[in-house]
């Protein structure tokens, strides 16, 4: 069994309870959002359908839909709730007419057709997916030729403190674990993606306490859903001993989270075609 599997019920639950509160604690989440937005600036696309893959309580896609009001908007998440919620914020104008739809359903497996799209955009959402290489198949398959894919997600280094104070603690997994900038500019390329580019950069929120990083943590549902995590609450010793660790990084005075935010986005080429039939796709890897 792979430890680091995550068990999606229990994510999809966890992100249910977690999105009446998520907006008011999900900081970091909203930050990137809006970096995300801001390039938008630079890409010459006026997209008919939008995919907002992995949409939380929606906020980024009624963005994306003021940034582009002729477009359709299907708002995509795992979770009910978050759906549920994001809904709860539009107006009866929108939920009537509005350019946004809503879609319950998993990243790895869209129930959309292929070559329906002209963008897909995924705000820290494919980092949930147990098989990455697969979902970026997936997202190539529903855009149209010369569609947009734009992402962002965790690296390695996400959330590394609290990683380093878990060691030893206990034989259970307690974090996610997440894919290398270069690895996942390799997989776009293998799905078939035409020029990647791929940049990344470091967010630390602080905190007076690790009661403070994990509940916010668990305020936005981001628990540990993984297989090999333990199935009952920590005990005394273990709690100890992570205060312990996490402590001896205190830093002027705050405990540090540090978060690796990883943004790509490439193209969905057309295919060009040789003299015996064969399709060639024309690829390279950018890293800025």
């Amino acid at each position: 069994m792979n430890e680091f599997v995550i068990d999606k019920k229990m994510m999809r639950r966890a992100f249910s309870r977690a999105a009446a509160d998520y907006d008011a604690t999900a900081v970091l989440q909203r930050e990137v959002c809006t970096r995300m937005l801001e390039r938008l600036d630079y890409i010459r696309l006026q997209p008919e359908k939008l995919l907002d893959a992995g949409s939380g309580t929606g906020w980024g896609g009624r963005k994306l839909a003021e940034k582009y009001p002729a477009a359709t908007v299907i708002s995509l998440d795992i979770a009910i709730g978050m759906l549920q919620n994001a809904r709860s914020h539009s107006g009866w104008w929108q939920k009537l007419f509005g350019g946004v739809r809503q879609l319950c359903a998993d990243v790895e497996a869209l129930p959309l057709a292929s070559d329906s799209v002209d963008m897909v955009w995924s705000n820290l959402a494919v980092q949930w997916c147990n098989d990455l290489p697969g979902t970026f198949v997936e997202l190539q398959r529903v855009l149209k030729t010369e569609g947009l894919l734009m992402f962002s997600t965790f690296g390695p280094d996400t959330l590394k403190e609290l990683r380093q104070a878990f060691r030893g603690v206990d034989e259970h997994s307690h974090l996610n674990r997440f894919a290398d900038m270069h690895d996942i500019g390799d997989m776009l390329v293998q799905a078939g993606f035409s020029e990647p580019v791929m940049d990344m950069e470091y967010m630390t929120l602080t905190y007076d306490d690790v009661r403070g990083v994990l509940q916010d943590l668990k305020a936005i549902g981001a628990h540990n859903a993984t297989a090999g995590r333990g199935q009952g609450l920590m005990g005394k010793n273990a709690w100890a001993r992570l205060l312990e660790n996490y402590e001896k990084l205190r830093r002027d005075g705050k405990l540090p989270a540090t978060y690796e935010v990883i943004y790509g986005h490439a193209w969905k080429p057309a295919a060009r075609v040789n003299r015996d039939g064969a399709a060639i796709i024309k690829t390279s890897f950018k890293i800025k």
